[in-house]
């Protein structure tokens, strides 16, 4: 029985093959033949299930766009058409809620894993672009889906971000009403959301997608240990010219990759069967009463995942200081492959400066992220939020003088294994 499936397979194969000579060569330089350090930890999980989950809400996705209806007055009742009467609808939206949130949850590890590791130095950097114009998509591409469900806080959050751009000195008023499409968030706003969010937008990532790990593959991936694979006659006696110190991704990292999966398919399960709403950070309470402009929800407050930005709005008095503040916020991180002075890639053999630093930044990223999900009343918050605002920025705007004056210690020559 296995030799008839070896057989066929083969022969499946060899068919394809005749007619895409192309398929196989992409398929091993990609896969069998991409060689990817032996080294690699528990961090490197996350760049595989961003992928995962990006297939999660497109599937999914795909299924809700058969049922939901982008319009004022259909929208909400569409969703809840779906939760109530479509069969396992209330399922498939909960799957793609959740999968919204633990998207940004392994988009933002695999960030930190890349500062930790220094992915972005060189030859890296266009990884590193690329890596952040998906952020920049994917944020976008969420304010839009967490807009569709027509609930108080979609709408109240739609007219506040979108409020904004008003801001912008002698466009902002006109280049608010083109957002919307209206004087208010409606019909016109909701359409072309839609559209972005269904359409658009996921073309762009899907391609920014390909890009990164077209651009990752041309390099090659970086490793804890922050060193370059060397070439020679060891680890590989079949072909000397091939990296030593690495393995195949196929398939030793595939089969690594699916232990990660079903650990994360198990408690993204558990999330979906048993907290979808995980006390409001995942779904808030206010967006299961439909929308109505005539009544203001009591704290005007996006999704965590955008929390630690909007604390940064809301703690600078002035309303275009804030907006620039926010913006800069995410721009600055498309500079720090230039910022960083460091001849050593790794956390690893960096000094206690760059440990302090790093550690510092997630602290200032947490903490604001939890001012921004508050109501912002508290004056103390406030203060809190501009001194950690200030460390925010600071962190990258004296990164080229604590990388060169930081203490590094001896990198190894090879790749070694320790963790």
């Amino acid at each position: 029985m296995a030799n008839i499936l070896t057989r066929t397979a083969n022969n499946v194969f060899g068919w394809v093959t005749d007619r895409a000579p192309g398929m196989m060569p992409m398929y091993r330089k990609h896969m069998s033949e991409y060689y990817a350090p032996k080294n690699f930890n528990i961090w490197y999980y996350f760049g595989s299930l961003a992928l995962l989950v990006l297939v999660n809400q497109i599937v999914t996705g795909i299924f809700l766009t058969m049922h939901f209806k982008p319009s004022a007055a259909e929208a909400f009742s569409s969703v809840e058409y779906i939760m109530r009467d479509v069969e396992w609808g209330w399922l498939i939206r909960y799957m793609h809620s959740t999968g919204a949130s633990l998207f940004f949850i392994v988009v933002y590890l695999h960030m930190f894993r890349g500062l930790l590791y220094g992915s972005y130095q060189k030859p890296r950097e266009l990884v590193w672009i690329l890596g952040m114009l998906i952020y920049l998509v994917l944020m976008a591409e969420a304010f839009m889906g967490y807009v569709l469900p027509w609930g108080q806080m979609s709408f109240w959050g739609a007219k506040v971000i979108i409020s904004l751009f008003g801001a912008i000195p002698v466009i902002g008023n006109g280049l608010t009403e083109w957002i919307m499409g209206d004087y208010l968030p409606g019909d016109a706003t909701l359409n072309r959301f839609f559209a972005l969010h269904v359409i658009a937008l996921p073309l762009v990532l899907l391609l920014l997608v390909v890009l990164h790990l077209g651009a990752l593959h041309e390099v090659g991936s970086n490793n804890p240990e922050g060193v370059d694979t060397k070439h020679g006659p060891k680890g590989n006696r079949w072909d000397a010219n091939k990296p030593i110190d690495t393995i195949p991704f196929h398939p030793y990292y595939t089969v690594k990759d699916l232990f990660g999966v079903g650990f994360f398919l198990m408690l993204a399960a558990f999330i979906i069967f048993f907290a979808p709403a995980m006390g409001g950070w995942f779904l808030e309470h206010d967006n299961f009463t439909e929308a109505n402009r005539l009544v203001t929800p009591e704290h005007i407050k996006p999704v965590w995942y955008y929390t630690p930005y909007y604390a940064m709005l809301r703690v600078i008095p002035d309303k275009l200081g804030g907006v620039i503040v926010m913006f800069l916020a995410i721009a600055i991180l498309f500079l720090v492959p230039w910022l960083d002075r460091c001849k050593v890639k790794s956390v690893r053999y960096r000094g206690l400066i760059s440990k302090f630093m790093l550690m510092l930044l997630a602290v200032c990223f947490v903490w604001l992220g939890k001012i921004g999900a508050g109501p912002g009343t508290d004056p103390v918050e406030t203060v809190i939020g501009r001194v950690l605002t200030f460390l925010y920025f600071a962190f990258f705007i004296t990164m080229p003088v604590w990388t060169k004056l930081d203490k590094t210690k001896p990198v190894p020559e090879r790749v070694t294994m320790h963790d």
